[in-house]
């Protein structure tokens, strides 16, 4: 069995990846998903194991002493990582999985799994960037601006990127991504094993 796709999204705070990614999961249900850990606080409505697994600055250390996390990274003064045993899990077996990862994670996991595919989502604008950052109402105007002033640095990142796409709009930016998704399935490594059959008959 062929290991699954690991599909890993970034982008500027703001962005929309996570709307993007349930759009995407309702299009591929089959889809498995990497529930991130962070050591920020919830925000909202977000619970534990949904959104986030959310744990304090000193059992996320924890974690990454036990080698339990593949990839993190700082934000805003937090930490962001991705657990290593649930993603070997759906891989291994088969099964693609979305990520929602920051940009430094999607590079050092790029580096780690040969089968992930980078996909950096842009925003329209900076002006609709900073647009949906202050409309969320979870973040003060300071922390606006230097969330804005990370996404330029962000955005240079790109061009390290397997795929850019343009969030004008859900709908429109998931199907680009599924378009992505499905071609890379139809690559020649990963269909290698079916030629051979077929050589061998």
């Amino acid at each position: 069995m062929r290991n699954g796709l690991i599909v890993s999204i970034s982008g500027p705070s703001g962005v929309g990846k996570g709307t993007v990614i349930d759009k995407l999961r309702e299009m591929f249900p089959e889809c498995g998903r990497s529930v991130s850990v962070t050591s920020r606080s919830p925000r909202g409505q977000e619970k534990d194991g949904v959104e986030y697994f959310f744990r304090s600055k000193e059992e996320f250390e924890k974690l990454i002493e036990e080698g339990e996390i593949i990839e993190y990274d700082q934000y805003v003064g937090n930490y962001y990582g991705t657990p290593l045993t649930p993603l070997l899990k759906m891989s291994r077996g088969g099964q693609s999985v979305l990520l929602d990862l920051t940009v430094a994670g999607s590079l050092a996991l790029k580096e780690k799994f040969d089968e992930t595919v980078t996909i950096f989502l842009l925003p329209p604008s900076m002006e609709e960037l900073r647009s949906r950052l202050s409309g969320r109402g979870t973040e003060s105007e300071e922390l606006v601006e230097k969330r804005m002033a990370e996404a330029k640095g962000e955005i240079a990142q790109a061009v390290r990127f397997d795929y850019v796409v343009t969030n004008h709009q859900v709908e429109q930016a998931a199907e680009e991504i599924a378009a992505i998704m499905k071609a890379e399935n139809c690559r020649y490594e990963r269909s290698s094993d079916a030629v051979e059959t077929l050589l061998a008959e």
